[in-house]
Parts: C-alpha cells; structure tokens; sequence
C-alpha cells in the first residue's frame, strides 16, 4: 500500500455508479485511485467524461488490458452485466491477492441455473460464484469481512431487502404475500444513449416497464426465501419517474396472526437499531426520497392500512448510493478492514 493507503482501480469509471465511485473515494482518507478504466475513452481524462473533477489529480483513462494489477489492492468492477464473468476470472488468474466488488449483477445468484435462466447464457466463472458474496452489508456483514469477491446488489432489490427481510425471518409477515411497487429515478438505466431515456421520452410522465419479467425479481426470490427457509415469489413491478436519482418502494404485506403494525415497526426498529445507514422512522411516519438523496442512507416507514392485518412499508435509497456505489465503499471497508462508515457519511442533498 502507497503510504498506507489501499490502492483502488475502478473499472468503467466512465458510467454513472464509476464517476459516483470517484466521488466518494476522492475524499476518502484511507485509498488513492491508481486506475481508471472506460475503454471508448481511453486515453482521456476523467474530467472530460465528468467535468466536476477538474480540481482532482486522478489517472487517466485507459483499457482494461492497461492495467498494472500488481499496484492494486482492490478493484471495483461497473461492467455491463455479462461483461464481469470473464474479466474478473482473469483479474483473478492475473493477480490473486486483489479484492474485487462488482456491482453488476454477474454474481449475484447463487444458483447459477437461475442465472442462466434470468440472463439467457450459462455462468462463465462458476468456480467464483461459488466464492461470491452477496453484498447487503446488513445482513452478510461477517461474511463480507473475510471475502474476496463481493456481488454487490441491485438498486431495486437493496431498497426492497432491507425491509422485508427482518419480517420474514421474525415470522412478522406471510411470505406469499409481498407486493412491492417500485419507482427509480433515470440513472437507474445506466449513462449509455437510449431513446426511450430522452428528456422528451421521461419528463411529465412515469411509466412501469420489465412488468412481470424484470431480472432484480431473482435477486428478491433468492433473499425472500433464503429467510423464510423455503421458496418465495414476491409481486414486483418497477416504474421509471422523471427525476435523475432514488429508489422509492412502496411494499405492502399482510401480517402473521397477532402481529398487527405495532408489531412490524418493533421488529424493523430493533432490527436496524444502532446500523448506520438504515433508519426506521417513527411509526406513521413517511419517507421521501429527498430526505436519502447523495447519501448511503436507507429510510424506512411502517405505516397502518385500512385492513387489520395489512401493513405498508415504505423505503427509499439513492439508487446511486445504497443502492450501488455507496453499498460498494461499504462493503470495500469491511473487506480491507477499514471503519464501515468511512468517506460515506455525507448529508443528504436537500433541497
């Protein structure tokens, strides 16, 4: 290490989760960034992909192949999903001693028959995945302190998780009985030019899309029923809102018998006392995705319904942030040993 400092390369530095993990390792006391990849523009500087590094001395852009792996201690990898299998395996071949958090979604199903299933081609490093570590730092805290590769989750299913899990393994909830009503902000959709992500396409409207068949579904069966301790399938629907940043699920479930609203809110209130970055508001309260906006933080409210034994449970993350490149940071510092909360301890933006 470069004066005591992990040395850290981020790889597709040029996306939207890599110039967010720029932002927060920049000022972080315990890394130096030694690599930057983006590989249709190489060569670059980082401030000419994202102008509000002008005031950092940061590496150029280069491939992948590029790469000194000898003078890294941990890579994050913001790969198209499909694209990390193979890269990382030879990372790995290359230089074994490196840690890796990848935040697509290439090994985040332990079952590699549901990832081909979900992806549409079988698993490319199944030897890693068996290794592989989910990363809601919540739950799999010890578990990511020992690992060498961290599957870092979707934005959709950590706001999703968080929440639903605690109920499940109280026995608070009925499982089959889980719908979750998403919203996510564009940068969800990731930097690359798409016509239906237009000003002009997303403004003054919102709309649902993957209904039925969005792929984060797989991250929620494999959670859900791994805390119930047999097979659960949740209702997900996704919709896109015409704001840049946030996640904001709305999750309604129907109690166990005796529970009632008291109950969830004391089972979600104990569950994250003392976390960081997970908060339970009081109970009635309402989230908004402003109050998490720039943060790693997660709100989350319990709220009565009509029905005596339905509950709606509200939570929002910054899809940027918990949802991806914060939960990453968080999951790095558990790996090299660093405080959890290091260089992520910043505000919400607001207003």
């Amino acid at each position: 290490m470069s004066e005591g400092k992990a040395r850290i390369a981020i790889l597709g530095a040029s996306g939207y989760t890599g110039s967010e993990l720029v932002r927060l390792l920049a000022r972080h006391p315990r890394v130096e960034i030694v690599a930057l990849t983006a590989d249709r523009k190489a060569g670059q500087a980082m401030a000419e992909v994202f102008p509000q590094f002008a005031t950092l001395v940061l590496p150029k852009l280069v491939t992948i192949d590029e790469v000194d792996w000898s003078g890294v201690d941990l890579a994050f990898c913001a790969l198209p999903h499909g694209t990390t299998q193979q890269v990382i395996k030879r990372v790995f071949e290359t230089a074994p001693h490196i840690k890796m958090v990848d935040l697509s979604a290439d090994f985040r199903l332990r079952d590699p028959g549901v990832y081909e299933q979900w992806y549409g081609h079988p698993h490319q490093a199944l030897e890693l995945q068996q290794e592989a570590v989910y990363g809601v730092v919540e739950l799999y805290r010890s578990d990511i302190r020992k690992a060498r590769l961290v599957a870092n989750p979707g934005c959709y299913t950590t706001t999703a998780i968080l929440p639903v899990v605690p109920l499940i393994e109280a026995g608070a909830i009925e499982p089959d009985q889980i719908v979750v009503d998403a919203k996510s902000g564009v940068t969800g959709a990731g930097r690359s030019a798409k016509e239906s992500l237009l000003y002009a396409e997303v403004t003054d409207g919102m709309h649902a899309y993957g209904v039925g068949s969005h792929r984060h579904m797989a991250e929620l069966d494999q959670e859900y029923s791994k805390a119930a301790g047999r097979t659960v399938v949740p209702s997900f629907t996704p919709h896109l809102i015409p704001m840049s940043r946030g996640i904001y699920a709305t999750i309604y479930v129907k109690t166990a018998a005796g529970v009632g609203v008291d109950g969830v809110h004391r089972v979600l209130a104990d569950f994250y006392r003392g976390e960081p970055f997970v908060h339970v508001l009081p109970l009635g309260q309402v989230p908004q995705s402003r109050f998490v906006k720039g943060s790693n933080m997660c709100f989350i409210g319990v709220i009565k319904d009509r029905a005596a034994d339905r509950v709606i449970v509200i939570s929002t993350t910054d899809n940027l942030v918990k949802g991806a490149s914060g939960q990453a940071v968080q999951s790095m510092n558990l790996v090299l040993g660093f405080p959890e909360t290091t260089g992520l301890e910043q505000i919400a933006l607001f207003p």
